[in-house]
């Protein structure tokens, strides 16, 4: 077996059983069931709130952190807070311990980055497309096999909720146990970068999944006629411009030796949020990104309170299988997006931020009427798939304007973003400084969120488009003819308006 297969094998390994955590489409019916004197009520303003701050105080920490530290002992620092957590809710009954565990579950989150992150710095970048798939892959299949394998066990009535999570709890146990095998990384993009260091550029386009996509930039590089494309490799250092161009097998005298520079990590972190944000393109796209990502969090986060709501007598109880429905069609909505030109989502990028904002706005706004809990899961299901097949299209489209080694980056400070807003949301409409909302009520305000994104971007469409017809408009005026006595005008050139951007 090749080393990259074996390295991304191992970790796809780690990455299932991680993700392998049936207990969780139930764990609202588990809190406030008999196990707890837990009522949901205290649930939605007293518990899961604090996770969303836990999170979003440790995510640039655990940003930097795997860095620092390269990867496999925040791997394996996850799988440990994993064990603690589930420990907790299976052995413990107070309020207190319940919130401790939110602060552990927003590390647990936060230190994902590690996952994603670590085998794109142990492997060659010409088997990224691979690796990225087989990553992605075993999340999904772990997520999916999750809310299948619960729903059977309950709607069988061979398990409760509660011993669901000595599912989850033996899931945890064997990926810590599997991350020893992880092989070590003694390099890094920032903190640890070589003074030598290998830059590919390949002929491939963007390399699309849930949650981040890979570019490769084209590059033609001259082979005697000037005229056939073909990857190439350049040595270089950090400090300086490409000094040397060699084949794509070309291999220096000496392996480069990766040192720690905190100096050399923060101009190359100031270098790529430049120019990554001052280009329009990213910015729009990761806005949206950002502010919808904060609303498909919280919709998620909350929507096991609606449905207990909804059903108070929990007479259907289809959590996991909603769960493994929307995992199913993520994935599908992914590949399709996969094979949808960009092209055609930058030149309407606009028009359809608005529409899709819109439509998940009208889903969540309507869960909040619902009374039929079929109907509340359907609705969730469209807005999930709908929301991932959009956040895969924002992830590809950004990443063609970035810099290779600054996609961890940028997508990290999208997602901080994402969970500030979402902790906004969450003081808002929950917490006893705001509005102290019922869940019904707070996916009103869900609903009106996503309609108010839509109206920004329906009036930045309307503004890009106006503004690409008065050139035309004015040139039809010149055209018209000046008075005599007047000199000609030039005439500015008229362009097609393109109604995205």
């Amino acid at each position: 077996m090749q080393p990259w297969l074996k390295v991304s094998l191992l970790l796809c390994v780690f990455g299932f059983f991680r993700e392998l955590r049936p207990s969780e489409p139930f764990v609202t019916e588990f809190l406030s069931g008999e196990w707890r004197d837990i009522e949901p009520e205290q649930l939605n303003r007293d518990v899961y709130p604090i996770g969303t701050y836990s999170h979003l105080g440790l995510l640039v920490f655990m940003f930097l952190l795997t860095d620092i530290l390269r990867y496999k002992s925040i791997i394996m620092f996850s799988a440990c807070v994993g064990i603690v957590i589930w420990s907790l809710l299976l052995w413990t009954e107070s309020l207190a311990a319940l919130q401790v565990v939110q602060v552990l579950y927003g590390a647990y989150m936060a230190s994902e980055v590690a996952y994603y992150t670590y085998i794109y710095a142990k492997i060659d970048r010409e088997k990224y497309q691979q690796v990225t798939g087989n990553t992605r892959a075993a999340v999904l299949l772990g997520r999916f096999l999750s809310g299948v394998v619960s729903q059977v066990l309950i709607s069988t009535g061979a398990m409760d909720v509660r011993d669901l999570n000595y599912i989850t709890f033996g899931a945890q146990t064997f990926s810590l146990l599997w991350s020893f095998v992880l092989p070590s990384v003694r390099t890094s993009v920032y903190f640890y970068s070589p003074a030598l260091r290998y830059t590919f550029t390949a002929t491939a386009g963007a390399i699309i999944y849930v949650g981040f996509s890979f570019h490769y930039p084209r590059t033609t590089a001259s082979d005697g006629t000037g005229t056939q494309q073909r990857p190439v490799a350049t040595i270089a250092t950090i400090e300086h411009p490409p000094e040397a161009t060699l084949g794509p097998k070309s291999k220096p005298a000496t392996a480069p030796r990766a040192t720690f520079s905190a100096s050399r990590a923060v101009r190359l972190l100031g270098r790529h949020f430049i120019a990554a944000y001052r280009q329009v393109p990213v910015v729009q796209w990761s806005l949206w990104w950002a502010l919808a990502m904060a609303g498909f969090i919280q919709v998620q986060v909350y929507v096991q309170l609606l449905w207990h709501e909804i059903d108070e007598d929990q007479g259907t109880l289809f959590n996991g299988g909603a769960e493994a429905v929307l995992t199913l069609l993520g994935a599908l909505s992914a590949i399709i997006a996969g094979y949808v030109a960009n092209r055609i989502f930058e030149r309407w990028a606009l028009w359809m931020l608005t529409v899709c904002s819109g439509l998940q706005g009208g889903l969540v706004l309507y869960s909040g009427f619902a009374t039929n809990i079929w109907v509340a899961y359907t609705l969730y299901i469209l807005f999930g798939a709908l929301y991932l097949f959009m956040i895969t299209m924002a992830s590809a489209i950004v990443a063609k304007y970035l810099e290779e080694d600054s996609f961890g980056l940028i997508f990290g400070i999208n997602t901080f973003v994402a969970i500030g807003v979402q902790a906004l949301l969450t003081l808002a409409t929950i917490s006893e400084r705001g509005l102290m909302l019922d869940p019904r009520e707070q996916f009103k305000v869900y609903g009106g969120y996503f309609l108010v994104l839509s109206i920004i971007y329906l009036i930045a469409a309307v503004v890009s488009f106006t503004s690409g017809l008065w050139p035309c408009w004015r040139s039809q005026e010149i055209k018209d003819g000046p008075p005599e006595s007047q000199p000609p005008v030039p005439v500015p050139p008229c362009r097609t308006p393109s109604l995205g951007q």
